[in-house]
């Protein structure tokens, strides 16, 4: 995605330095992206396509540095701003021009700008407007001066000031206000609460029994500085609710005033030397800490703790759903969708191996009406009808229960070859309300629908997912509670990479996976489909151009990852851009081999020396990936499709035991370890300290979501539904176990496909 804005000529060497220097690249490779992303470029487009120009930066990489450069370019544009503003009031000197020139953030800046910002009339107006600014500045300039001979010169009722009281009480609020806007100080008390600081949490009063949730954080406090994301975004979550009352606070003794009045004490010289006005000082110190200071360097420690638990719960998130968008495919199997239900039946739809839906049904196997012979009668007239391979069943309510019934349906008819298993219905019912899914099947009942994307994103949950908001699917650490606006623009980002690393069918993909390919938007996304069932499907990418509002550029950025499978020329079903066809033909030349002779030949292709190939414009990283492209076209980067099995007899929660020892997949990894969907319901936790018998710094580098892995039942918590699990080797489990096909274990399946419900987390 392009940088939303651009910097100015003047500002960008600054920025490319700054960024640079932060991400440990080169100014040249940050200004040559500048250059791309201001050109239109897609990060997947200058990730794959021109690594020469960026040496190599990776999409990871250029995220980072195209969210560090919109940060930067909308602080520079802050910037000129409050120069401007500053200038017009005639009060920018040399010396603050360079202090705001220098500012590396966008609070600095506002510190910086604060004293010349237009306010609402505060107390210190008021005090100024009657004239009372001088005996502020007298008092600061001398605090020998006799405070009550020097504030009777000051009384005016014309003014409002009937006292010399009043007159120090104005003056007061006047350097309470002085001393709240001097930078270097506000800096300094905000970065000491930061490090000193400590965030506390008590419960509300009469909120016992429904905060019970929260009970770790009825009387809790930690230093804030080293406060893990999920606890933050827990103890923020329970202030929301009405449940936790939390605080920030820095430890002193008793006996010496508080940190932050010692350095505004130190910062405008006020001390206790039996001078007139040093007492009255003090207690202005004090008064300016606790009623301007203490309330925003507090509030702005919360923020940036939550800035920094956003930060980290987004990432959490980005990696799940990474995972689970590459999550392997079943491929073109037909497949039978179960969405289960009690009162209201099991949904059941049938689609064929390109994903249509063929047929569906209703069956009433559990409560009221308990017709489980009825159910098993529908469900084997379908599977024979439709030669059906694969059984998805939803893992909500009912979802075991439904999952025995297929298994009963496999015992009694093993001449089926069932292989069922059971995925997450996350998002499912989202999907089914959704605009998208009343176009599809406008006269499918809601619930039916929801069975078609059970099915679905078992085939292929990349195609399917992509439908669906990426928060609705639930594989992130209390997404509800971050900043929306990042969350969905880091979502965003690892939607479009996981879609055009795995490439696009452009003849069989619909307009919601289309509109995710670089370069493209929903409207040519639509453009293409109509096209396309217009006129029969692309025989070549060149044909792309035709599509209305398809122009050059656009083409140039999604070209690449647009695949048409038996079209006229084979590099168009490959990952090689068609700019870069004439390597490809120069290679074939060379070599005095047929295009066709070429593909696929890897004894032959590993032979050749990228060097030989290379050009000004096609250097050897371009030629490498072009070879390693032509030994197998169009490969899918996600894993082989597997299957894991779940444990008879242990379906909900009350069935477990310590000790037990079970297989499960991987739903989720956060910053404190893994969840673990073992098949009752509700997953289970590997602490970070049981991932592995060796010290775990990232739960990321230890398992990720979708894994299989065996596990041993620590501990288990009925009423709160927690369950302790253990990786650990030496507690009688294993690391992780590999996963056992379809075909070795045929009965009692779960998707090697990460879906978890992690209401725990929601």
């Amino acid at each position: 995605m392009p940088a939303k804005s651009s910097p100015s000529a003047i500002a960008a060497p600054s920025i490319a330095k700054l960024i640079a220097s932060e991400l440990g690249i080169a100014e040249r490779q940050v200004l040559t992206v500048m250059e791309l992303l201001e050109e239109g470029a897609t990060v997947p487009f200058i990730a794959r396509y021109r690594k020469e120009r960026t040496g190599g930066l990776d999409d990871t990489q250029l995220r980072n540095l195209a969210e560090r450069l919109d940060y930067l370019t909308d602080l520079a544009k802050r910037r000129d701003a409050i120069l401007e503003a500053i200038r017009q009031q005639d009060k920018l000197t040399p010396d603050l021009e360079r202090e705001i020139m220098a500012a590396k953030t966008k609070v600095a800046l506002e510190d910086l700008y604060a004293p010349y910002k237009q306010k609402r009339r505060t107390k210190a107006t008021i005090a100024k407007e009657a004239g009372l600014e001088p005996l502020a500045e007298r008092i600061l300039a001398n605090p020998a001066v006799s405070l009550a001979a020097e504030a009777k010169a000051f009384v005016s009722k014309k003014k409002g000031v009937e006292t010399p009281d009043a007159a120090l009480e104005g003056a007061r609020e006047i350097i309470v206000e002085k001393i709240a806007e001097t930078p270097r100080l506000t800096r300094k008390i905000r970065e000491t609460v930061w490090n000193q600081g400590k965030l506390g949490s008590s419960l509300v009063k009469g909120k016992e029994a429904e905060g019970a949730k929260f009970s770790d954080y009825f009387d809790f406090d930690e230093a804030l500085d080293k406060m893990p994301s999920h606890r933050a975004l827990a103890m923020l979550r329970g202030q929301k609710e009405g449940v936790l009352r939390i605080k920030v606070a820095v430890p002193h003794t008793d006996t010496r005033s508080h940190p932050a009045v010692r350095e505004i004490c130190s910062e405008f010289g006020f001390s206790r030397k039996g001078r007139a006005a040093d007492e009255w000082l003090m207690e202005t110190a004090e008064a300016a800490w606790k009623g301007k200071l203490e309330p925003s360097s507090s509030r702005e420690s919360v923020n940036r703790l939550k800035d920094a638990a956003d930060g980290e719960a987004i990432k959490v998130f980005s990696r799940n759903m990474k995972d689970l968008l590459m999550a392997a495919p079943a491929g073109h199997k037909v497949v039978m969708g179960i969405d289960p239900g009690i009162r209201t039946g099991c949904k059941v739809a049938v689609v064929d191996a390109t994903g249509k839906l063929i047929d569906t049904a209703t069956i009433y196997p559990h409560e009221p009406k308990k017709d489980w012979a009825g159910a098993l009668t529908t469900l084997a007239k379908l599977c024979k009808k439709h030669k059906v391979e694969l059984v998805s069943v939803g893992n909500g309510t009912a979802g075991r229960e439904t999952d025995k019934l297929v298994a009963d349906l496999s015992d009694k008819m093993p001449d089926l070859s069932l292989t069922r298993l059971m995925v997450s219905e996350a998002g499912a019912s989202v999907y089914s309300a959704s605009e998208l899914a009343a176009k599809e099947f406008p006269d499918l009942d809601v619930s039916i629908r929801g069975a078609v994307s059970i099915a679905r994103r078992l085939q292929d949950p990349l195609a399917e997912l992509v439908k669906i908001e990426p928060k609705a699917i639930g594989v992130g650490q209390y997404q509800h509670d971050v900043d929306q606006s990042q969350l969905a623009k880091s979502l965003d980002g690892v939607v479009e990479d996981c879609v055009n690393a795995v490439g696009v069918d452009v003849n069989t993909a619909s307009a919601s996976l289309l509109s995710r390919v670089a370069g493209l938007n929903a409207t040519i996304a639509a453009n293409i489909v109509a096209y396309r069932d217009q006129n029969g499907p692309f025989k070549s990418r060149s044909e792309l151009k035709k599509v209305p509002r398809l122009g050059a550029k656009a083409f140039e950025q999604a070209a690449g990852f647009l695949r048409i499978m038996d079209g006229k020329n084979p590099l168009d079903a490959s990952s090689v851009h068609p700019e870069a066809y004439p390597v490809v033909e120069r290679i074939a030349k060379t070599t005095g081999r047929k295009l066709s002779a070429l593909i696929g030949d890897k004894a032959f292709l590993s032979k050749l020396k990228p060097e030989d190939f290379a050009d000004d414009k096609f250097g050897v990283p371009t030629v490498k990936d072009i070879l390693s492209e032509l030994e197998k076209p169009g490969r899918d980067p996600r894993p082989e499709f597997k299957t894991a099995t779940f444990k008879d007899g242990v379906e909900k929660v009350t069935d477990l035991q310590p000790g037990m020892r079970l297989e499960g997949v991987v739903t989720n990894v956060t910053a404190f370890g893994a969840f673990v969907d073992i098949g009752v319901h509700q997953d289970g936790l590997v602490h970070i300290s049981e991932l592995s018998d060796t010290f775990v710094k990232d739960p990321h580098t230890v398992v990720k979501t979708g894994q299989v892995v065996n596990v041993v039942v620590m501990e288990v918590d009925v009423a709160r539904k927690r369950i302790g699990l253990s990786m650990k080797q030496q507690r009688g489990g294993h690391a992780a176990s590999k996963p056992a096909t379809a075909d070795k274990a045929p009965e009692r399946k779960l998707s090697d496909s990460p879906f978890g419900v992690l209401a725990s987390l929601r």
